[in-house]
C-alpha cells in the first residue's frame, strides 16, 4: 500500500510547535472523485491564522495545513466528467495543500492551463484574485489613486501590477526604506514610509487627484492613516489584520467626509459565486500572467521534509512567497 507525506496539525498553536510531518496511507478515488498529486504550495499568513485557530473558517482537526496550491490528476474515479490524468488543477478549499496526494471531489476542481509555470500557478487562487476584486469591485476612474499599507505583501505587489494595467495610480506605504526602490521598479507611482507623516501630504503627493480607495491589511494606527488620506466619498477596505490591532473609526471622516469602511474576504466571495464566474476570473488572471502583467514572485522553495526551515523563512522580511515544491522543482 502506498504512503504519502503530509504536514498535519492536531491542535491549534504556533506552527513551529504544532505542525508535524506524517506519512499517510493513500486511498483510491471513488465515484465522482479523483486523486491529485501536489506540485507546489505557498505559505500564506492566512495559513498561520488557520493553524493558530484565529482564521474566519477553521478546519476540523486533525487537519492538513495549506490553503492553496497546484496539483495534477494522478488517478480518476468513475463519473468525473471531462477531467483527464495529467490535468493541472487547483487544490480545493479545505483539502490541505501541504501534502503529496489527496482524494478530492472532481466537481470542486478548477483547471489550470499547462502553459502557466508551476510556481505562478501555485499562487493563483488567493492573492491575485484578492487584488483583482479589491480593484474591480469599486467604481473608479482612470487616473484615480489607490493607497495601501503593507504594499510589499503578495496582495500589495499584485495591486501595483493590476492598478498600472487598469490606469490607476498607487500610493504605497511600507515600513522599510529598502523596499522603496523594488516597488518603484515594479510600477508603483509613489512609495512612502509608514510613520513619515505622509497622510498630511497626500494632496501634494497626488497632485490634488482623487484618492478613491484605501486598502488595509495591517490595522491599528496604520489603518487610521489610510482613512485620513482618502478623498471625500472614498472607500476604506480591510482584508487583513497583520498586527491584530483594533481599527478606531474617525467620526469626523465618517460624518463630514462621507468615508465608507468595509471588509473583504476572498473565501466568502468565492462561496457566493457560480463556478462559471469564478472560472472567468481565473481565466482573466491566467491571461494577465501570460502577458507578464501579473508575476507572482517566489523568495525561496523547500521540500516538505524541510518544513521547519520553510516556516521560519516565511516569517523573515522578504519580497516574494516561500513555496513548498513536491515535484522536485521540475
Amino acid at each position: 500500500m502506498d504512503h504519502g507525506k503530509a504536514l498535519i496539525y492536531k491542535s491549534y498553536g504556533l506552527p513551529k510547535e504544532v505542525v508535524e510531518l506524517e506519512s499517510r496511507t493513500e486511498t483510491s478515488p471513488g465515484s465522482g472523485e479523483v486523486k491529485i498529486r501536489m506540485l507546489a504550495a505557498p505559505i500564506h499568513p492566512s495559513d498561520f491564522g488557520m493553524i493558530l485557530g484565529k482564521y474566519g473558517r477553521l478546519a476540523e482537526l486533525p487537519a492538513v495545513a495549506g490553503r492553496e496550491g497546484i496539483a495534477e490528476i494522478a488517478e480518476l474515479g468513475e463519473d468525473t466528467g471531462s477531467l483527464e490524468i495529467g490535468d493541472r488543477v487547483t487544490v480545493p478549499s479545505g483539502t490541505g495543500s501541504w501534502q503529496e496526494t489527496a482524494v478530492v471531489r472532481a466537481a470542486d476542481l478548477f483547471n489550470i492551463p499547462k502553459d502557466i509555470p508551476v510556481e505562478m500557478a501555485a499562487m493563483v487562487m488567493i492573492n491575485p484574485p484578492t487584488a483583482w476584486r479589491l480593484l474591480r469591485d469599486v467604481e473608479m476612474s482612470e487616473g484615480d489613486w489607490v493607497i495601501q499599507n503593507a504594499a510589499n505583501s503578495a496582495v500589495g505587489l499584485h495591486v501595483i501590477e493590476m492598478a498600472h494595467y487598469l490606469g490607476l495610480k498607487t500610493l504605497n506605504v511600507v515600513r522599510r526604506e529598502e523596499l522603496i526602490e523594488p516597488l518603484m521598479k515594479l510600477g508603483a507611482d509613489t512609495v512612502v514610509l509608514e510613520e513619515s507623516g505622509y497622510e498630511k501630504q497626500v494632496k501634494e503627493i497626488t497632485g490634488g487627484k482623487t484618492v478613491r480607495l484605501a486598502l488595509n491589511s495591517i490595522g491599528g494606527e496604520s489603518a487610521m492613516r489610510l482613512i485620513k488620506s482618502l478623498s471625500p466619498g472614498g472607500l476604506h477596505v480591510t482584508f487583513g489584520a497583520m498586527q491584530f490591532e483594533t481599527v478606531r473609526f474617525p467620526t469626523r471622516a465618517l460624518i463630514f467626509d462621507d468615508i465608507t469602511i468595509k471588509g473583504f474576504w476572498m473565501d466568502k466571495w468565492i462561496r457566493d459565486q457560480s463556478k462559471a464566474r469564478i472560472q472567468i476570473m481565473f481565466d482573466k488572471i491566467f491571461d494577465l500572467m501570460r502577458k507578464g502583467i501579473v508575476n507572482p514572485s517566489v523568495a525561496e522553495t523547500y521540500s516538505l521534509d524541510d518544513y521547519k526551515e520553510a516556516l521560519e523563512g516565511s516569517l523573515k522580511p522578504r519580497l516574494g512567497k516561500v513555496l513548498f515544491r513536491m515535484d522536485s522543482g521540475s
